[in-house]
């Protein structure tokens, strides 16, 4: 993984002005790209991957949004969360008032507590262009 380092910019964080590492990204890789990827690996038309997106998509999003939490094999667990204001004391809470979003998790399949998907990550300092 690339990245650069920022100088921290928000007031409001104990760590403004100080420097972290950011992510710099390669690209953006879209639905079709996937598609078309996936139906070579596997052999089946883009219509059936596509298909099967959409379906898993559908799925998926109507659990997370009913409450559940969605464990897949091989990759992970999603699932969402409030983001809400805190309050004194619980009466004072109003969920129209102070909660201020919902986040969806992804926590990947891990062994032991190493994520595959974090395995043989390098890191390398983006040169300055």
């Amino acid at each position: 993984m690339r990245y650069k380092i920022v100088k921290e910019t928000k007031p409001t964080l104990k760590t403004f002005g100080k420097y972290k590492a950011k992510t710099v990204y390669n690209g953006e890789v879209e639905t079709n790209q996937i598609i078309e990827e996936v139906a070579k690996r596997m052999g089946i038309s883009e219509g059936g991957v596509l298909g099967v997106m959409l379906g898993l998509s559908s799925v998926i999003s109507s659990h997370l949004r009913n409450g559940d939490k969605v464990r897949l094999e091989r990759w992970g667990l999603m699932k969402l969360e409030i983001e809400s204001d805190k309050v004194d004391r619980p009466e004072q809470f109003r969920a129209k008032k102070h909660i201020r979003g919902v986040r969806l998790h992804f926590l990947p399949e891990s062994e032991k507590g190493r994520p595959e998907l974090y395995q043989d990550i390098t890191f390398e300092k983006e040169r300055n262009r």
